[in-house]
């Protein structure tokens, strides 16, 4: 038995030696520092969990300052933002968006600019579809069936409201898009009819052609979910994909419709076929040419690293989260119930994929 013991003691090390091994492969285990972080995630630079921002889709200097001072009850940083962007509508159209989301919550700063420059157009713009945002909240963002009569009535009332609002901001500036875009979000609840979106297009597109957000407005209407088929929005997204010059990002109009449609948008199957595959090589070869500010690159890159990922392309994958890490309110992770968990989920799938 004592010649027994040092070999029993060699064993039991190297069996507890491998055990040690297989785990620190096993992905988000070993060395793991905060929740949605493993040792490798932390290694590339990513942030854990609990520091991805689910309230912002990119981080902008100018956007942020203006929104958190009207956070603060100031209005003039808003109002230079929105004269510093001129007519650079895809800019604009983001301000307005940022901006009006403040004030859905709280709007006597809004109603402070408004006094003080009475007709200014962006604050027109900003009240337009701040009310739109205030229709949407008083819907809920349940299905129909789980919506009170109730709440369909104030969303209604609400929107109604808005189209008046719209009316006057796009009296005010008649070149800007943006409350054109607000109008089409308001026809999502009141059920326009498509002649009437199909001219409201003709005005958008009129001023601007390859406007993303106005685009994603439309797609969203187009949807089976809304006021269309599936078959409507697919067409829809292609003709503007094949229509569009290099650095739009609306080839990432297909990717969207999509995944709109789909009963299991987190099986991995149907992301592989050759078709999807050419949509997401389509998006990728696109973005050399976007311009580096475009506001809604972001939200691009995130639904190219959870198609990348779905279709096992881990290293491209990767690329698109080290350029968005940090903030998560964007597609696809957004339409789940907790989006830094599954954006951490599917970012430590592509670090362990990519090994």
């Amino acid at each position: 038995m004592a010649r027994l013991l040092p070999l029993l003691v060699i064993a039991l090390g190297i069996f507890f030696w491998f055990r040690s091994r297989r785990s620190a492969g096993r992905p988000g285990r070993a060395g793991a520092s905060a929740p949605g972080l493993s040792q490798e995630a932390a290694a590339l630079g990513f942030l854990p969990q609990d520091r991805q921002d689910t309230d912002r889709l990119m981080r902008d200097p100018q956007i942020d300052g203006a929104r958190e001072a009207a956070q603060r009850g100031e209005w003039e940083p808003a109002a230079r933002a929105l004269a510093d962007a001129g007519r650079d509508w895809e800019r604009r159209t983001a301000l307005v968006i940022a901006l009006a989301r403040v004030a859905a919550e709280e709007d006597a700063w809004l109603t402070a600019w408004q006094t003080a420059c009475p007709g200014d157009p962006g604050a027109a713009a900003v009240r337009a579809r701040s009310t739109v945002f205030l229709a949407w909240e008083l819907r809920g963002g349940g299905f129909a069936k789980e919506t009170t009569a109730e709440q369909f009535e104030g969303f209604h009332r609400v929107l109604m409201r808005a189209r008046e609002d719209i009316a006057r901001a796009m009296e005010l500036d008649a070149e800007d898009p943006s409350p054109h875009v607000s109008d089409l979000w308001a026809g999502l609840g009141l059920g326009y009819p498509h002649a009437y979106v199909a001219e409201l297009w003709a005005e958008i597109t009129t001023r601007a052609p390859f406007h993303f957000e106005a685009h994603y407005g439309a797609l969203q209407y187009w949807c089976a979910k809304w006021h269309g088929s599936a078959e409507l929005a697919r067409d829809f997204a292609d003709k503007a994909a094949s229509a569009a010059p290099a650095g739009t990002l609306l080839p990432a109009l297909r990717l969207i419709a999509f995944f709109e449609h789909l009963d299991r948008p987190l099986g991995a199957r149907q992301y592989r076929t050759p078709e999807v595959t050419a949509m997401t090589d389509a998006v990728l070869a696109d973005l050399p040419a976007v311009r580096p500010d475009h506001p809604r690159l972001a939200e691009v890159r995130h639904l190219l690293a959870f198609f990348l990922v779905q279709q096992q392309r881990h290293a491209e994958a990767l690329e698109q989260f080290r350029a968005v890490d940090g903030c998560v309110d964007a597609l696809p992770w957004a339409y789940f119930g907790d989006p830094a968990k599954l954006y951490c989920d599917y970012r430590e799938r592509a670090v362990q994929g990519a090994r």
